[in-house]
């Protein structure tokens, strides 16, 4: 059985919900204090958005990458990290899969986040 919230879509009208606030809190408490601020931006932004589609997000974040229909690679910090999150359009919600540096995005198998 699906919980009622994917039962039936919510549609555009309703903001963008982040999973998890704590996983991007947890980052810059391990030792990334810069990422803190560019991070809480995002978040910030992110949480008013009312997107439909992976076309949003590209006319908002020209430099993102997209992997599928789903998950997303935000450069975040002027390019210093990196954050994937997946996404239920029809739901309006977002999970942050990966929160990292070039370097351990390099070493993860995005594919499989």
């Amino acid at each position: 059985m699906f919980p009622f919230w994917e039962m039936v879509p919510l549609g555009p009208e309703v903001a963008l919900r982040v999973i998890s606030r704590g996983t991007l809190r947890d980052f810059w408490e391990a030792g990334h204090a810069d990422a803190k601020g560019p991070l809480q931006a995002w978040f910030a932004e992110v949480s008013r958005a009312k997107w439909r589609g992976m076309a949003d997000i590209k006319r908002r974040y020209p430099h993102c990458s997209v992997i599928d229909k789903e998950r997303v690679v935000f450069n975040i910090g002027g390019n210093h990290y990196r954050l994937v999150v997946k996404l239920w359009f029809p739901g309006q919600c977002g999970w942050v899969k990966f929160v990292g540096t070039h370097r351990e995005y390099d070493d993860l198998d995005v594919d499989a986040c």
